[in-house]
């Protein structure tokens, strides 16, 4: 975090302000699968550890029991997922948070916008519309940009699929930047627990926003 809040203020003070409004989302992260029974998988959720790990350090230290699963289209997935918040016009990640796959997508909503800002727009997709979230972004002043999702017998209308079809112009900037994580260090983690996993997502984001920033200062000149 001291890090990445370091290279944020260079980037800032070099005139790379937070502008034009701003996008959320987040990424699965693949962990290694754990062959664990069923019984040890109802311990860990509840945040307890197996005796029979306890008394075999060696095994325990081989045992992640902060990663999750998740389901998304219709496939399951075990792991992390990186969350990241990015300004629209020069698309450098500006607040970031790791959870364990199972978190949902809009918990971390309210810690990803960047105040500082200079727009009050906000682009995510529909995982994150929610009353709650909406109610939210008009409390503080932000304009909603979150895509509209249709439910079981009520699909989208017309005028709500192209709205959400003009959005996804905007918001799919988010989706360059996750793209560019994958040619740098792949959608996978080989580390066992979550302060592992935050550490190496976190530096993935600052490794990023460093290459980002270069490409930015090479335009300019």
């Amino acid at each position: 975090d001291e890090l990445f809040a370091a290279l944020d203020r260079q980037i800032r003070s070099a005139g790379y302000r937070s502008r034009k409004g701003q996008m959320v989302d987040a990424s699965l992260i693949a962990a290694p699968r754990q062959r664990n029974s069923r019984e040890e998988n109802a311990q860990i959720k509840q945040g307890d550890i197996p005796e029979s790990w306890k008394d075999n350090p060696a095994k325990l230290r081989q045992k992640d029991v902060d990663a999750r699963w998740t389901k998304k289209n219709g496939e399951n997935y075990y792991g992390y997922k990186n969350h990241i918040g990015i300004d629209n016009r020069y698309k450098l990640i500006r607040h970031f948070e790791v959870t364990s796959a199972s978190v949902h997508d809009s918990q971390m909503f309210p810690y990803l916008v960047d105040e500082a800002n200079t727009s009050k727009d906000v682009w995510a997709d529909s995982a994150y519309r929610s009353r709650h979230t909406e109610a939210w972004l008009k409390e503080a002043s932000y304009r909603s940009h979150i895509h509209t999702k249709g439910r079981a017998g009520k699909p989208l209308s017309d005028t709500q699929q192209r709205v959400n079809k003009k959005r996804s112009t905007v918001r799919v900037r988010v989706e360059h930047v996750f793209a560019t994580h994958k040619q740098m260090a792949g959608d996978v983690v080989r580390t066992i627990g979550y302060a592992r996993a935050r550490v190496k997502l976190g530096m993935i984001n600052i490794a990023y926003n460093i290459k980002r920033w270069s490409t930015l200062k090479q335009a300019l000149a």
